[in-house]
């Protein structure tokens, strides 16, 4: 990260990814929360993978609820083992690529390797056809989420995942368990999602020369013109399973971009 006092115009190293020349259709998903407990999301996420027509799909974190660490993919019948099967064959007919999130960021080189998938850095820009497109998952732009950004920090650190993956997974698993309840009861309570600061992003996408910056983790889809062609794109979340059902895929052709649904792909 280059030295700075102030995060907000500090820039982390933006990672690179060269677009291949015959795509020309991308789709952006992110914040899926994919657990047991929500089956129609789990269904509608593999009936997608199976279906769409994307030259290439981008996952920006958050796919699942909770990982709590590649090793869960060597238990007998474990949910993570039954996932990493279905991106592995959906791998088959395009490329995958993932970005971990704020729930999902244990997930590893193994779950990779297992599912097929290419990993990508916390942000990434991606040259293609068209503008350079800057993407992250967006979390480390929530500035205002003072106490996430501290945990953030922390557990971001090789010392500490170390220190957690050498827990037994049931005891991880228990502490994911943990973690998902106090999150719920937080959003119950009213707790208002934290928004990309705006001064943080302007530096991240001029700095990797971007006009557009795709994100999801504040599940407030929109488009935000930020002047001279340059766009903050927010990608949804998935809730099949919540009485308003959400899901919405990104597709994104060198003519633009267009919000479909799922079944639409």
């Amino acid at each position: 990260m280059t030295e700075s006092s102030d995060p907000r115009t500090a820039v982390p190293q933006i990672g690179q990814l060269q677009g291949a020349p015959d795509w020309r259709v991308i789709d952006f998903i992110s914040d899926l929360h994919l657990q047991p407990s929500e089956p129609q999301t789990v269904q509608a996420w593999r009936d997608y993978l199976q279906r769409s027509s994307a030259d290439a799909i981008f996952m920006l974190g958050d796919l699942f609820e909770v990982w709590v660490g590649d090793d869960a993919l060597n238990e007998p019948g474990s949910f993570e083992a039954e996932c990493a099967a279905v991106l592995r064959e959906a791998a088959q007919k395009r490329p995958l690529f993932f970005m971990v999130g704020n729930r999902d960021f244990l997930a590893g080189d193994e779950f990779l390797r297992r599912a097929g998938m290419t990993g990508l850095a916390d942000p990434t820009v991606l040259h293609w056809a068209g503008p350079n497109i800057l993407l992250s998952h967006g979390d480390a732009l929530c500035l205002d989420d003072v106490e996430y950004q501290q945990f953030r920090a922390l557990s971001r650190s090789a010392a500490w995942q170390q220190k957690l993956l050498a827990q037994p997974l049931a005891v991880r698993r228990a502490i994911g368990k943990s973690a998902r309840s106090e999150s719920e009861q937080r959003k119950q309570g009213g707790a208002p999602y934290a928004d990309a600061d705006a001064q943080m992003t302007a530096h991240w996408m001029q700095a990797a020369q971007a006009p557009w910056l795709i994100h999801g983790h504040t599940h407030r889809p929109a488009d935000h013109a930020l002047g001279e062609d340059h766009w903050r794109i927010v990608l949804s979340d998935w809730h099949i399973d919540a009485e308003q059902s959400r899901a919405e895929v990104l597709r994104v052709t060198p003519e633009g971009w267009q919000r479909i649904s799922p079944e639409q792909a």
